[in-house]
């Protein structure tokens, strides 16, 4: 009699461990609604720039803080970024300061650089990118082609390869290419969560992007 009631009792207190664990799963595994979606952003220099804050002009004040990540070299896109920024600050007046930040790293490549060198200083702007991502831990990369996407987007990846944070990587094709991806769209197409295109023939060409329509 006394060894059944041992038996019972170490059945139910494996149920109850069971079912404890069973609930602790289940309560990790609810959605916590967030309030805002930390942003960075890559913006080229010329119609990258523009293009892409045409892009952020349809998002909704949910994504935010708003991470620019330009060339060191680039007054343009800092300029346009302000005047967004502020633009958009007018717009909303529940807006007491806009939540943006503008951060610099080297050109991946300049204008007529060769290739071969092109590869160290890729190397050089990734190296110096990564502390930079490591410390924003973005949820979400958003870019449109300027080569300073890639360093930017690798160090991202390898956030989640050491398993720090995973990352959202959403690449939208400049709407300048109809036929053919741009260097940096076929580099990191792979390995995006989500590869917008803009034109039904890169879409035909390559069947696991989505197309939207036009974007911008």
């Amino acid at each position: 009699m006394g060894a059944l009631l041992i038996l019972i009792a170490a059945a139910g207190a494996l149920a109850a461990v069971v079912a404890l664990r069973l609930w602790l799963v289940l309560h990790s595994q609810v959605a916590v609604p967030r309030k805002s979606v930390s942003l960075l952003v890559v913006a080229g220099s010329g119609g990258h720039t523009t293009e892409m804050l045409r892009l952020l002009g349809h998002l909704s004040s949910a994504y935010r803080p708003r991470h620019y990540v330009i060339a060191d070299t680039d007054e343009f896109s800092a300029q346009k970024i302000h005047s967004f920024e502020q633009s958009r600050a007018e717009r909303d007046p529940g807006t007491t300061r806009p939540e943006y930040h503008i951060h610099r790293i080297p050109r991946s490549r300049e204008v007529q650089q060769s290739w071969l060198s092109t590869v160290f200083t890729t190397l050089r702007a990734a190296w110096l990118s990564f502390p930079l991502t490591y410390r924003l831990k973005p949820d979400l990369v958003l870019c449109n082609g300027p080569g300073t996407c890639v360093p930017v987007c690798a160090c991202a990846l390898l956030l989640g390869l050491l398993g720090v944070k995973k990352v959202l990587l959403v690449y939208v094709e400049s709407v300048c290419r109809v036929e053919r991806l741009s260097l940096s769209g076929a580099l990191l197409r792979p390995f995006c969560d989500h590869f917008l295109v803009q034109w039904p023939a890169l879409k035909e060409k390559h069947p696991g992007a989505v197309f939207l329509g036009r974007l911008v």
